[in-house]
């Protein structure tokens, strides 16, 4: 989750808001790699999800990143919830969900160094006080009860309202992790065709990276049980907006769309205040409940902003939101997968012609059809193990024709970050696959053996 965002002054008229994002807009030799993941923690010795504070607890991990590695702290109240770092931060997710939100850099090679670094940097903390780390999409054995909500104001507020919208959104706070990555636009046209494709391709993400195949410590039918929860989460801010596809949408459609999801919060004084179900509309007009006769800044805005989530969305970038949390070399080929696909003009071109004749009923069972059946799905003649292959091999041309070297000259492209997912093309089994394939076979439906197994 996003932590609150800061330096925006009043609203003072309505194209305000439409600048906020068009300000994003950079040339190509300025574009960044974002790269977020998240993980589960737990004691080694009982399996049970980490708990605040204590011995073997979030606040051990974060105090040992702070003091051992020079994290800088982020206090709310009289918690510590958050470290920065060299334009990175460590955050906390509703249910103790670590989360590293990395800095913009240049190329796969680096924004993977960092996440090999950070991974390496928790696990130092994490063995000395017998605390382990998994990426999976959704908590495999946890009920809702295990998983204790941090204290952070955004989340108290959050929580009571999930439990009024939709079914599944306490779950999605608590037993679900993700990756995602972060890139830039160049212009309005640019955002457009990104986020078209971003939008239209995040089900075949979703197959790919697919990692949750179990809930409350059965299978339980889906591929990716994390996918299924954001269906069913809150159809005011979710799913893969039609609209997008639209003629003529650009960055004050997406304005009118934000202004019509109910907010959650507004934030003042290192104080969550409670906006739940009111419209931002109403804000820009002095009249909102919470804070009558005050108008928002562009900082209310960009929290605002914060709190829609669908497959893709923009703030001043776009965010890719359709992928599972998962194993380690998985969280730099969900970057190189989509760097490929947005980072070099003909491969985005390519994707474009891909999808540009689906309608909104068939990017819409594609996404249903993607959590389901991963990559065995199947919509109206589309095979996604087919699309997964063409996508693949278009991010591969990406990033050949992109052609960022590292390790000092010696890897020429950023083409061998993909090569986990060339083996699931190659196989047609996806990590959820493999799971399956785990616990029906030398698990015996042993499924506590999947930590000692799959964490970090």
């Amino acid at each position: 989750m996003s932590i609150p965002q800061s330096g925006g002054g009043p609203i003072e008229r309505h194209e305000q808001l439409a600048e906020y994002l068009s300000d994003g807009c950079k040339p190509r030799d300025a574009w960044r790699i974002g790269t977020e993941h998240e993980k589960f923690g737990y004691c080694k010795d009982t399996l049970k999800p980490l708990p605040f504070e204590g011995e073997r607890s979030i606040t051990a991990v974060l105090e040992g990143l702070r003091d051992r590695h020079g994290w800088t702290p982020v206090i709310e109240g009289a918690h510590l919830i958050g470290l920065e770092k060299d334009g990175a931060n460590v955050s906390l997710e509703p249910g103790g969900q670590l989360e590293l939100s990395g800095a913009p850099l240049e190329t796969i090679h680096q924004t993977c160094d960092e996440v090999n670094a950070h991974l390496a940097d928790v696990k130092d903390i994490a063995d000395e006080i017998g605390v382990g780390f998994i990426g999976l999409g959704a908590a495999p054995i946890w009920r809702h009860e295990d998983m204790p909500l941090m204290p952070k104001g955004r989340y108290k507020l959050m929580d009571g309202y999930m439990q009024k919208v939709g079914t599944s959104g306490t779950t999605m706070m608590r037993r679900t992790c993700t990756v995602q990555v972060n890139l830039d636009f160049a212009s309005e046209a640019d955002m457009v065709q990104k986020l078209r494709v971003a939008l239209a391709l995040q089900p075949v993400a979703t197959a790919l990276f697919s990692n949750s195949p179990f809930f409350e410590g059965t299978p339980n039918g889906h591929k990716s049980w994390r996918a299924r929860v954001w269906r069913h989460l809150d159809a005011d801010r979710t799913g893969m907006l039609p609209f997008v596809f639209d003629e003529g949408f650009g960055f004050e459609a997406w304005v009118q769309y934000a202004l019509d999801v109910p907010m959650y919060f507004v934030y003042r004084d290192g104080e969550y205040i409670d906006a739940l179900g009111m419209s931002f509309r109403d804000f820009l007009d002095g009249k909102l409940p919470a804070l009558p006769g005050e108008t928002p800044t562009l900082s209310d805005w960009a929290d605002h902003l914060t709190t829609l989530f669908p497959e893709a969305r923009i703030k001043k970038f776009i965010e890719m939101r359709g992928a599972d949390g998962g194993p380690w070399r998985r969280l730099c080929a969900l970057p190189a997968f989509w760097v490929g696909l947005m980072y070099d003009q003909s491969a985005l071109d390519a994707a474009w012609d891909l999808v540009r004749g689906w309608s909104a009923e068939t990017r819409d069972a594609l996404r249903v059809a993607a959590s389901v059946e991963g990559m065995q799905a199947e919509v109206n003649g589309l095979r996604m193990h087919d699309l997964a292959r063409q996508v693949v091999e278009i991010a591969d041309a990406g990033l050949r024709a992109r052609a960022r070297p590292g390790a000092g000259g010696l890897v020429p492209d950023e083409t061998h970050f993909l090569n986990a997912l060339k083996e699931t093309v190659e196989t047609g089994q996806a990590p959820a696959d493999e799971l399956l394939a785990r616990y029906h076979g030398d698990w015996q439906g042993d499924l506590s053996r999947i930590y000692a197994d799959y964490s970090y």
